[in-house]
C-alpha cells in the first residue's frame, strides 16, 4: 500500500476542524492550552527526517478530539506535513490498520517519501486506556436498554476528562514522541 496515494486525498487539519460538531469546543481548548516541552533536539529530527503522517479518525470521536491537537502541535513544531482520512469514508484504509480486528481510531501512520510505512501510533495511550476502563468499569451489559443510556453519559464524562486532563496530554506526547523515535 503506497501511503502518498492516501496522503493526497487526505483533509488538512484545517478542513478537518470545519467538520467538528460534538466535540469542537473541547478540541480546540486542548489545541489551545496544550503545551509542547522543550524539545529542540527531537524537533530539528523530525523535520529532517521528512516524514509525512496520515491520521485515520472522524470528527465525532472523542479520542480524536484529545489525540488530534496533540499531535497537530507536535507536526507543526517538527514539520510533519499531515493529512487526515477520514475512516468511515476511507475503510479500505482503514481495515489495513484495525486493532484487534476493530475499527478503533485514531490511528497515526508515520511514511517516508516513498509512500511506505515506517511508524504507526494509535488508537491511544497506555493511560488512556486505564483512564478509559476506569470510567467505564460499571456499565451494564451490552444491548440493555440501560447500557445505552449509560453509554451516554460515560462518552460526556471521558470527553469533560480528556478535555481538561493535562497531564494526561503530557503523557500522550511521550508516547507520540516514541513512537515518532522509531521512524525518524
Amino acid at each position: 500500500m503506497n501511503l502518498n496515494d492516501w496522503f493526497e486525498k487526505g483533509l488538512t487539519f484545517d478542513e478537518y476542524e470545519k467538520e467538528l460538531t460534538d466535540h469542537e469546543e473541547n478540541y480546540m481548548k486542548i489545541y489551545e492550552n496544550f503545551t509542547l516541552p522543550e524539545d529542540a533536539a527531537f524537533f530539528r529530527q523530525t523535520a529532517d527526517s521528512g516524514v509525512r503522517a496520515i491520521i485515520i479518525a472522524e470528527p465525532w470521536c472523542g479520542h480524536c478530539m484529545m489525540n488530534l491537537p496533540i499531535f497537530r502541535r507536535i507536526a507543526e513544531k517538527g514539520e510533519i506535513d499531515t493529512r487526515i482520512s477520514l475512516r468511515d469514508t476511507h475503510t479500505e484504509l482503514m481495515d489495513a490498520y484495525e486493532t484487534d480486528g476493530k475499527r478503533v481510531i485514531p490511528i497515526i501512520v508515520l511514511f517516508n517519501e516513498d509512500g511506505q510505512e515506517v511508524a504507526k501510533w494509535g488508537p491511544r495511550a497506555p493511560e488512556t486506556t486505564e483512564i478509559q476502563k476506569e470510567v467505564l468499569r460499571d456499565m451494564p451489559e451490552k444491548g440493555s436498554d440501560e447500557y445505552d443510556k449509560m453509554f451516554k453519559v460515560k462518552v460526556r464524562e471521558l470527553a469533560e476528562t480528556f478535555a481538561g486532563n493535562e497531564v494526561l496530554w503530557q503523557h500522550i506526547y511521550q508516547d507520540m514522541k516514541k513512537k515518532i523515535n522509531t521512524a525518524i
